[in-house]
């Protein structure tokens, strides 16, 4: 049987992975923040740079704001994703998928 955490744990692994998160991908604490902050995040950035170190504990809902801020940041920062034969046959294609993107090459030649 797998024992739940207690809040404080959790709050200090959801810090743990985000700090990993944010290496992986190279967002700073700056970009984090002011995102953060856009979508409704009430902590300061001295606040968030504290959590990050698991020096502060957050409510769990600052902590999740967090979360979806790195999260929405990620998102943007993706490449467009490769369509599938289906998505391109049933017309799902949009220009974010690659749509409208008109490559300099040869459209037969794949670059790798």
């Amino acid at each position: 049987m797998v024992t739940p955490m207690d809040d404080g744990a959790v709050g200090r692994e959801q810090a743990r992975r985000l700090r990993i998160t944010m290496m992986a991908a190279g967002i700073d604490r700056a970009r984090l923040w002011l995102y953060y902050f856009g979508i409704g995040g009430e902590v300061s950035e001295f606040e968030v740079d504290a959590y990050l170190h698991q020096s502060l504990t957050l409510p769990a809902l600052q902590r999740d704001l967090l979360a979806q801020a790195a999260n929405e940041i990620l998102i943007d920062l993706a490449p467009p994703k490769a369509p599938y034969t289906a998505d391109l046959a049933e017309g799902h294609t949009s220009p974010a998928q690659g749509g409208e993107v008109h490559d300099r090459e040869d459209p037969g030649t794949p670059r790798c």
